[in-house]
């Protein structure tokens, strides 16, 4: 999921636009921010299909989610700046089309490997897109009236995380002309279609005031050094644990000091590292990042692993999966709206608590499945809904409580840092922790289906916990609200 930062949402120019135009620019951003926000959970409903179907083993599977979200994150900064650089609309238009071709390609995909290269393409697109729907936005909006449009993108990510499940069974239960999964990526071709003509027509152009340089190196440095890391995580089992297995974690472990030391040059340049170094000497900005990590990680992981017991494990349809899973977007539906408005008074109390209750969530749900059972609906849908009302209170709200406690003049940047470090640290929970589940099914001493999913799920869901927990923890150094410092009293 991405989070706009606090810096967003200052206009630096007014709009040049009618009202009229304005209101259908806002359409258009907002279809293409659903049809990417959709991707990221529409996937994990097909997942077991698309495993029986490509021949995909465990570790493929992993892939598959994780390659999205990963070149996803890796795109967000640079495809920001580009933007800024070389015309939002612009970048816009030319990201979408490449969402879509590589969606139409994910379609056509005739190999699991196939299916993960264009993920990883289907990603970086909606990494160059999403930076330019907020500038868009500001350049078509009056201040006054721009809270409303960023509120109609919020409203839009809480209906693309109750859709993702939704849609994604049905589809797949409908197999519409022998398709199966092959229409979750389908779907994105007449939105972005209808995107795209409209958006030549009526989407504003504009740019920054000064063209920043790009840092692609860094940006190169680091997702390498990412990918390298997570590697021998998610294929180290099929690789049979070989020595260089850990030669290529170490080395990725050198890319990211490597990372470091670059991102300190750049700025000492005069340049824009993806990452100013200054930022790590923030307090609450160190405690966001490792908040962020463990908070995503954890919650990532998740819907891979429920997906797969909930269709292999229990025997559930990709439909009944959907349903299954519904109650807990619409606990975050329910309390999002809350916990945005009470942001300004009670941010840290907030996330603290919504970090909790995803714990006590993930714990109740341990109880349904450790004994191998088959859990009904409604003991599976309540502790779900327990899990959506805790997402609900802190994921709306996380970046903007972290940047409060970030000088003014930095604010940007770390939003920008912390929605990469987001994304990546999902693509690291599906990787950790799908590796546990898998790890477990090999393991588990039981044959009924049941039971082995059950275990599998059992040995994952503490792990989940404990990342809350410890989520909480971290948030306790965070800012109490979003009130923003005083650029000019505070310092780095």
């Amino acid at each position: 999921m991405t989070t706009r930062s606090r810096a967003a949402t200052s206009a630096s120019h007014p709009p040049a636009i009618s009202d009229r135009r304005a209101s259908i620019a806002l359409l258009v951003v907002l279809f293409a921010s659903f049809m990417d926000l959709l991707d990221v959970t529409i996937v994990t409903v097909a997942a077991p299909d698309i495993a029986a179907d490509l021949g995909a083993g465990e570790s493929q599977l992993q892939w598959t989610v994780a390659a999205y979200t990963l070149a996803l994150g890796s795109g967000l900064i640079t495809g920001g700046r580009i933007g800024d650089a070389y015309g939002r609309r612009r970048v816009f238009l030319v990201s979408l089309t490449c969402f879509a071709v590589a969606s139409a390609a994910c379609a056509l995909a005739p190999t699991a490997e196939t299916l993960i290269a264009l993920r990883a393409v289907q990603g970086l697109a909606g990494g160059f897109l999403v930076p330019q729907v907020f500038g868009i936005i500001r350049s078509s909006f009056p201040p006054a009236a721009m809270a409303k449009a960023f509120g109609a993108y919020g409203a839009v990510q809480g209906l693309a995380a109750v859709a993702g499940p939704l849609l994604g069974g049905a589809l797949v239960d409908a197999d519409l002309w022998g398709l199966g999964w092959r229409t979750v990526f389908w779907i994105n071709i007449p939105v972005a279609l209808i995107a795209l003509v409209l958006g030549i027509r009526v989407l504003p152009e504009s740019t920054a005031p000064e063209r920043a340089r790009l840092d692609l190196t860094g940006a190169v440095l680091s997702a390498v050094a990412v990918v390298l890391v997570l590697l021998p995580l998610v294929q180290g089992r099929d690789w049979g644990r070989p020595w260089w297995g850990w030669v290529l974690l170490a080395g990725g472990l050198v890319l990211l000091v490597g990372f470091v030391a670059w991102e300190r040059r750049v700025a000492a340049e005069g340049g824009q590292p993806i990452l100013d170094p200054a930022l790590l000497a923030v307090r609450p900005f160190t405690a966001g990042l490792a908040a962020s990590v463990l908070f995503f990680g954890a919650l990532s992981s998740f819907f891979l692993v429920l997906s797969i017991y909930l269709q292999s494990g229990t025997g559930r349809s990709a439909w009944q999966t959907g349903l299954v899973i519904l109650p807990y977007a619409i606990g975050s539906m329910l309390t999002s709206g809350a916990g945005v408005a009470l942001a300004a008074k009670a941010g840290r109390i907030l996330l603290v608590t919504g970090s909790l209750t995803l714990a006590a969530s993930q714990g109740l749900l341990w109880l349904l499945v450790r004994d191998g059972g088959t859990p009904g609906y409604r003991p599976l849908a309540g502790a779900l809904l327990l899990g959506g009302l805790g997402l609900g209170l802190a994921a709306p709200i996380l970046v903007n409580v972290v940047l409060a406690g970030v000088p003014g003049q930095h604010a940007g940047a770390a939003g920008g840092v912390l929605s990469t470090v987001t994304q990546i640290g999902g693509a690291a929970g599906i990787a950790v922790l799908g590796t546990v589940f898998f790890n477990a099914l090999d393991t588990s001493p039981t044959a009924g289906a049941p039971q082995l999913y059950g275990h599998g799920l059992a040995q994952v869901l503490p792990w989940q916990v404990a990342a809350y927990l410890l989520a909480a923890v971290t948030m306790l150094a965070l800012p109490r609200t979003t009130a923003a410092p005083d650029p000019e009293t505070s310092a780095p």
